[in-house]
């Protein structure tokens, strides 16, 4: 079967990345067509003017974009309302977490549940048919006794397997990543080579426009409370617990003695914002009730990897074991600070590859 013979869809944002990924295809040889999921209803004031990320009006700019590229490259086309799908999925679920006290990572939902979830499905299910979805991603996939992994792209600085690790195996057989072996700055000069007119568009990495989380909360305002040491003792009031972050150092508003505070703990049931020293954030591990193996055979204890508890965190070496309900403790070989409850855990293997991930559920 020739390039031709083959159709693959590619999900189209906007940017360069997803562009460059649809022309080198075309240029292969492949049959390829363009999907765009529309997930911005107009339904949260975000600001207008702002950079504009994911989610946010500057929506309609992308789509008119990606239709000038999909025209530029002799593709079809094609837009899918994801809406309810995103607000219910993401949206709601990133109210959820911060309520409860969590930090969450409303990408790896995204990518997860939407873009290779209910896009290709939903695309399908209109009567648009393909065989493989391809993305922008910087990634790559391997195989090793059978089963298919994630893996890190080429260029670390870029690489976004992070994001990637709820792809089990058998949906990666029908999932492309053109960019995997390339560089940014490759990509752009490609980009520009091909005359594509986002070659030098600027990247934008914020979940919401202009970076500002309170609009999703303006229909059930988040509640003020104390800002408590860990003896309890108030120091100060927070604004509501969706503002803050383990780790935070700004914008709390408090003052005490010469050493700067943290915030290291949040109480949902207290509504409380736990502060404390720097040397309070570091912790031995972590424990995820919720982690999955790529491959479902692996027993936890016989694993040595690098974990990863945020996108920009240094992989540390670590060992696992099974909790007893089904999830790991993930033991870190050098205590690792700001472990937040609600990110995820990635455990790599040392040629990199997605050995499994799930949600923290807390440090130890």
């Amino acid at each position: 079967m020739s390039n031709k013979d083959v159709k693959v869809a590619v999900g189209l944002s906007g940017g360069v990345d997803s562009s460059l990924a649809a022309a080198m295809l075309v240029a292969q040889g492949y049959n390829v067509l363009g999907l765009t999921m529309k997930i911005w209803q107009g339904a949260y004031r975000v600001q207008e003017g702002l950079k504009h990320a994911c989610f946010g009006p500057g929506e309609e700019e992308d789509i008119a974009s990606c239709e000038r590229m999909a025209q530029m490259l002799g593709i079809s086309y094609h837009v899918i309302d994801l809406s309810d799908e995103y607000e219910h999925h993401v949206v709601e679920y990133f109210r959820e977490e911060y309520k409860s006290g969590r930090t969450p990572n409303p990408c790896i939902v995204c990518n997860r549940e939407l873009k290779f979830g209910f896009l290709a499905d939903k695309a399908r299910s209109s009567g648009v048919e393909f065989d493989f979805f391809a993305t922008g991603h910087y990634a790559r996939i391997a195989e090793r006794n059978g089963v298919l992994y994630v893996k890190r792209a080429s260029d670390l600085a870029k690489d976004q397997s992070y994001f990637l690790y709820g792809l089990d195996s058998q949906r990666l057989r029908t999932i492309m990543f053109p960019l995997g072996n390339m560089t940014k700055e490759e990509v752009r000069t490609l980009a520009k080579s091909y005359g594509l007119e986002t070659a030098q568009k600027p990247e934008s990495q914020d979940f919401v426009a202009g970076g500002d989380y309170a609009p999703l909360f303006e229909y059930d305002v988040p509640q003020p409370g104390d800002i408590v040491d860990r003896a309890g003792s108030v120091l100060g009031r927070h604004h509501g617990l969706p503002y803050y972050t383990i780790g935070q150092r700004r914008g709390l508003g408090i003052s005490v003695g010469t050493d700067p505070l943290y915030v290291v703990a949040l109480d949902a049931q207290k509504n409380q914002v736990v502060v404390g020293p720097n040397d309070g954030l570091f912790s031995d591990g972590l424990v995820s009730e919720s982690f999955r193996f790529q491959d479902p055979n692996t027993e936890a204890s016989s694993v040595r990897g690098f974990a990863k508890i945020r996108q920009n965190h240094k992989p540390v070496a670590c060992s696992l074991e099974p909790t007893g309900q089904g999830g790991v403790v993930v033991h870190f070989e050098v205590a690792q600070r700001a472990v937040a409850p609600g990110q995820s855990v990635v455990i790599y293997s040392e040629d990199g590859l997605v050995l499994g991930g799930g949600i923290i559920d807390a440090a130890v």
